[in-house]
């Protein structure tokens, strides 16, 4: 693997794009310059999302494999291309320069790019749950079209009140007949929606939940606070995150409502010089969005260096 060096000569440390994030959005746009010739360093801290999920799913070709695998083989194919360099850090500052950006990694060494792609990801916040986190993932899960198919036909909770809850009711209920919402709280739906739910067998437990009780990350059942149990064998949670990286809204790139990175078509942000890509600025949390979006990136920049040199 070609590995950058943290003191490198100044040579080494100009690019004409750095990405940041190198998990499947950040390789997919990296493979995308290599295979155009284009001087890139990917910079990648090794904290994927989905560092906890055992299989991927709704991947064609890579359907039910252990996301670490399929960015391991990526990661290889894309460092086959002689102009891609690939480095284990994490950026913590950036500035613009004349000459595009420099950025600082936490090993304290910098480089400079004429263009950025931010690949960061996001961070899910986990409530205050016990046995939440470990499940995350595995048996609490958040995309029905990644994980429902693995727990067809199952007992399933839906952790969500409101509109969050009947969108994903609505499409678990093609999975499983056995639904339960569990909105912790004062249920958000109205008259109507409650009489839809109803007459599809899905109850709402307003009751807060204050534990998970799970075999290895696999959920058994669900404790409420007043003590009762619930049998379930997997919980659809919608929570809420965080970008992983602040770094793009301090170069200037703005948000949306909904906290991601504002993108066009081409997966260009705000400011001039930087896309983005993958979870961090897309609803769509999956592998297969990730890889697409990132090679549409990696085209979309280059086709501005081509643009300007040309």
């Amino acid at each position: 693997m070609k590995e950058q060096e943290a003191h490198s000569p100044a040579e080494g440390r100009s690019f004409e794009a750095v990405i940041v994030g190198g998990s499947y959005a950040g390789l997919s746009a990296a493979m995308a310059l290599g295979r155009a010739l284009r001087k890139v360093l990917i910079i990648d801290s090794a904290l994927p999302c989905n560092r906890q999920t055992p299989h991927s799913h709704n991947f064609i070709t890579h359907d039910g494999e252990k996301p670490g695998a399929i960015a391991e083989k990526a990661r290889a194919q894309v460092l086959k291309y002689d102009t891609v360099t690939f480095r284990r850090d994490e950026v913590v500052g950036g500035t613009k320069s004349m000459g595009g950006f420099e950025l600082t990694t936490r090993s304290g060494a910098t480089f400079n790019a004429e263009k950025l792609i931010f690949a960061t990801g996001i961070k899910d916040t986990m409530p205050a749950i016990k046995g939440f986190a470990a499940c995350w993932g595995i048996s609490v899960i958040h995309c029905p079209y990644c994980h429902g198919y693995e727990y067809r036909g199952q007992n399933t909770g839906i952790m969500a009140n409101g509109e969050k809850a009947l969108h994903l009711a609505s499409l678990v209920n093609n999975l499983t007949g056995k639904i339960t919402i569990l909105t912790s709280g004062q249920p958000d739906f109205s008259s109507g929606q409650l009489e839809k739910l109803d007459s599809r067998g899905i109850q709402v437990v307003s009751t807060p939940v204050s534990e998970i009780e799970h075999d290895g990350g696999h959920v058994r059942s669900v404790v409420f606070e007043d003590g009762r149990k619930m049998e379930l064998d997997a919980v659809y949670a919608a929570i809420p995150f965080t970008q992983h990286s602040d770094l793009p809204f301090l170069l200037g790139c703005e948000l949306t409502e909904h906290g991601r990175i504002k993108v066009d078509a081409g997966q260009k942000t705000t400011v001039n010089g930087i896309f983005a890509c993958g979870d961090n600025s897309s609803p769509m949390r999956s592998v297969a969005s990730a890889v697409s979006t990132g090679n549409i990136a990696g085209a979309m920049l280059n086709h501005g260096l081509t643009m300007e040199r040309f």
